[in-house]
């Protein structure tokens, strides 16, 4: 069963709300096997909406609108619906009943508009609200374009209201469900993993696997996500453990040819990811940030439980705290400059030693948008690791033309991937 998610509404054209709704039904519907082909948006106009409509239904067997349900003049779904299908507007009598009920319980006075939202198509059946006056419904109706032979179309309206669609949902996929069963579709399951790669650009990666990302079951599809790349693995199968199956083969494959690359699945992060080997070798951790003011720190803490392996983070934005903290000699800043290897290097060292953890982590760089020169440009920063007797300094360039959030990010991301390496032993070189 091919899938159309229509979004009804100008406010999603205008910018003034945000089309979350379209992703969350698509990760409903995976879950369904059943595959989205259109995300489409439109306003609150009867001839563009019929107009998208026509395509839909030529293109899509099951089409899912959300928004337009309301009781006001620019709430078209419905009627626009009804009148494409040339199908009389009937009022349900349930929907008006639930409709009075609700306004008498809030206590106050009901607009006859309201009633508007208790129409429907004529042989449509009800989805209900339990939070909301304006219901659903679901709907199988014939469709015919031209002399092509008639084809089913089915139907799912819901309100735009994110937490209203929610508490329908599950009588809306029962439907779905229903209509599967009678179009002759055995059950499925469609099952989807990311995979999370740092340091390897989009296009490096889809080299190594570009005959893996021929597959047509499981399907393989880079993308960029922030600071880093995603895999999607996606595989579908009549159940779940036949999906998992799919998807865990393949996840193997990748990660084997990406290894050095991969820190993580699904919902993985890099600071969790670090907070993981960490646990493992049950050290503790020190931090001294300089450019990225904390966002190191704050992105290692957010990860539950991190109280176990966080010792003593600190942001040593000034010079003179960077000598009064971390014992950075005045020498050193005023031969190198408080972002050199030089620097990077003491303040990982003094911090070890001040602190007294397993393992210390130190990072200054330049932000920008201003502060940068020719020879030190903004996106340069130097990344210190001590552990014991051993000194790593890495030095990261990043674009510069990003955003200062951006820039801070990105070095975030460089510092935790450093880390994770050299919490397994892989890293082996002192670059500068």
């Amino acid at each position: 069963m091919k899938a159309e998610i229509i979004a009804v509404g100008s406010e999603l054209l205008l910018g003034d709300v945000i089309n979350s709704n379209a992703a969350w039904i698509s990760k409903e519907l995976a879950a369904l096997g059943v595959d989205v082909h259109y995300h489409v948006t439109v306003g609150d106009n009867t001839a563009r909406i019929q107009g998208i409509m026509a395509q839909a239904c030529e293109r899509s067997d099951l089409l899912i609108f959300t928004g337009g349900l309301g009781p006001t003049d620019d709430d078209l779904t419905i009627a626009t619906i009804a009148d494409f299908f040339k199908t009389p507007v009937v009022v349900d009598p349930e929907s008006a009943e639930t409709i009075r009920n609700r306004f008498i319980a809030r206590g106050m006075p009901m607009s006859p508009s309201n009633l508007k939202q208790a129409q429907k198509p004529e042989g449509a059946e009800t989805v209900k609200n339990p939070l909301g006056t304006a219901p659903g419904i679901a709907w199988q109706v014939t469709f015919r374009a031209g002399s092509r032979p008639e084809k089913p179309i089915r139907l799912l309206t819901f309100p735009g209201v994110p937490k209203e669609l929610y508490a329908m949902w599950a009588e809306g996929a029962d439907w779905i469900r229903r209509w599967q069963t009678q179009a002759g579709e055995a059950p499925a399951v469609l099952l989807t993993r990311h995979l999370h790669f740092f340091g390897i650009g989009e296009s490096r990666l889809g080299e190594l696997l570009s005959d893996l990302m021929e597959s047509a079951n499981p399907t393989v599809a880079p993308y960029v996500g922030r600071a880093e790349v995603k895999i999607r693995v996606a595989a579908k199968a009549d159940s779940p453990a036949a999906a998992e199956a799919l998807v865990e083969a393949m996840s193997q494959q990748i990660v084997q040819r990406c290894h050095e690359y991969y820190f993580g699945g699904d919902e993985t992060t890099l600071e969790a990811h670090v907070g993981q080997l960490l646990r493992q070798k049950n050290w503790r951790l020190a931090v001294a940030e300089s450019c990225t003011g904390g966002l190191l720190s704050s992105r290692l803490t957010d990860v539950p439980g991190s109280s176990a392996y966080t010792h003593l983070n600190v942001v040593t934005y000034s010079n003179a705290e960077k000598t009064r903290l971390l014992g950075v000699s005045e020498e050193a800043l005023a031969a190198h400059g408080a972002v050199s290897a030089e620097v990077a290097r003491a303040m990982a060292q003094g911090l070890l030693s001040f602190t007294g953890a397993d393992v210390a982590l130190s990072i200054t760089g330049i932000a920008g948008p201003e502060g940068g020169s020719a020879e030190k440009p903004v996106g340069l920063a130097y990344i210190g690791i001590a552990q014991g007797g051993a000194v790593w300094v890495k030095k990261v360039l990043v674009n510069s033309r990003y955003a200062r959030q951006d820039i801070k990010h990105w070095f975030t991301q460089y510092a935790l991937s450093y880390l994770a390496q050299a919490l397994q032993g892989k890293l082996e070189s002192d670059i500068h």
